[in-house]
């Protein structure tokens, strides 16, 4: 299946579960003010239907711990923006991150070896890592005034209006569900590759610090890399998995300093930075 058409589905059946669920538990969540319409329609179109679209074309051209560790750059690339376009204070050690996770990158993705590179793969993996940190910066602003769920029902709902209007409904390619195994796969994209670790995460910041939370989270490289060794057979070689775990090492160290970073972030966002609320009680 197309990348484009593989986000098309995440998108419109995740919002599909998620909008029934919240239609039957707490119809409330749905209620957001009309000026908070165009920060949800970028965190939905740019952050969820972008690095999604970006992503899958990326992991169907380099191996998918390459085009992961490429896409964790988003966070990096969001302090960096940050400080550049609004001249935010932050740690001098931000810098020695970013040179860090570049120089990860370099051998992560085999530039050493350019006739080895696929620069169309290349290219999406890092539209994947702009879009993230988009969605990163969309995510936490609407996380300021709405719980997780208000944000994440308008997010999938708004990327699927984007799919729906560029890739009509009508056009879907069915004939590659039509075999059990692929409806399957399908099936797990969006429910064990969309909801449960949505729902996972969401459960996490009630128990954890969302800083610790997201350093964790960090892992989805390492592991990623591991299970696609062990399933697709896509060993990484020792530079790349050493380059790997430097772009690994970077973001960690980064996310860890979140919390002393959070006061000098706060005027960027527009508020007071705070974990959002997690559920209609809190």
């Amino acid at each position: 299946m197309p990348a484009a058409r593989l986000a098309e589905l995440r998108s419109v059946c995740t919002f599909a579960a998620l909008a029934a669920a919240i239609a039957i538990v707490s119809p409330g969540l749905f209620k957001i003010r009309k000026q908070d319409l165009g920060r949800l329609t970028v965190f939905g179109v740019v952050g969820l239907a972008g690095v999604n679209a970006l992503y899958f074309a990326a992991i169907a051209r380099l191996d998918i711990g390459v085009a992961l560790t490429i896409q964790y750059l988003g966070p990096l690339l969001l302090l960096l923006y940050l400080k550049v376009m609004h001249r935010r204070k932050l740690p001098r050690g931000l810098w020695g991150a970013a040179a860090l996770a570049a120089v990860g990158c370099f051998f992560v993705v085999g530039a050493y070896n350019p006739s080895s590179l696929n620069a169309i793969g290349i290219a999406a993996a890092f539209g994947a890592a702009i879009t993230f940190a988009v969605y990163l910066f969309s995510s936490e602003q609407a996380g300021q005034r709405y719980p997780a769920a208000t944000t994440l029902v308008w997010g999938f709902g708004l990327s699927s209006v984007f799919w729906l209007i560029t890739q009509p409904i009508w056009t879907f390619p069915l004939h590659t569900l039509s075999s059990g195994r692929n409806a399957a796969f399908a099936a797990y994209v969006v429910i064990g590759g969309t909801l449960i670790p949505f729902a996972c995460m969401i459960t996490a910041v009630r128990h954890l610090p969302a800083a610790r939370a997201a350093v964790i989270a960090t892992l989805e490289p390492v592991l990623g890399a591991v299970l696609a060794w062990a399933i697709h057979g896509e060993a990484l070689s020792p530079v790349q998995i050493a380059g790997g775990l430097v772009v690994v090492g970077a973001i960690i160290w980064v996310q860890s300093q979140r919390p002393q970073l959070e006061a000098e972030l706060a005027p960027a966002y527009g508020t007071r930075v705070r974990r959002a609320p997690t559920s209609p009680v809190e």
